[in-house]
């Protein structure tokens, strides 16, 4: 299963209540409250969206925890890569990976497609989104579509002449 940690969820949870009144400074012990987690959770994953430049911090009687840019220019991708570090389906998926069997998988390509089409998708998903109480729409075409995983003169595995041309 891919899945977030538990952590990227928090910081999300906790972004989308800070976006919901952008233009308060938010103590991390009201966050805490508010979103119902351990004050020390909340403080930890302040300070990792602090260090990822996604918040900004004041301190004082009337400092807090503001959004760094606006709710609308700050995506999912952005908060993932905050807590968890790139966004990657495996070790040959970014630039940086590494896998010793990259030149030998014969699946490597299409990982970094998939890969891609994840990114795109979550850097599509702003927090405004994820703070709104409206259900979220998804793009009519998912990156995915857009990506041949093919040549443009190649079919895909297992196509005919008769699949090209429509008969059968």
């Amino acid at each position: 299963m891919l899945k977030l940690s538990k952590m990227t969820d928090y910081a999300a949870v906790v972004m989308a209540r800070i976006a919901r009144e952008p233009d308060s400074a938010h103590a991390a012990i009201d966050l805490a409250e508010s979103v119902q987690l351990p004050h020390p959770t909340v403080s930890k994953t302040l300070k990792a969206l602090v260090r990822a430049g996604l918040l900004e911090s004041r301190r004082g009687a009337l400092g807090g925890y503001r959004l760094a840019r606006p709710a609308s220019q700050i995506t999912a991708s952005d908060i993932i890569s905050a807590i968890e570090g790139p966004v990657a389906v495996t070790e040959c998926s970014h630039a940086d990976g590494d896998c010793e069997l990259v030149n030998t998988c014969g699946v490597a390509d299409n990982w970094q497609r998939v890969s891609y089409a994840i990114s795109e998708l979550l850097g599509s998903v702003t927090l405004a989104h994820l703070a709104s109480s409206a259900p979220l729409r998804m793009p009519v075409q998912l990156p995915i579509q857009a990506i041949s995983l093919y040549g443009d003169d190649e079919p895909p595995p297992m196509a005919t002449a008769a699949d090209s041309t429509g008969k059968r």
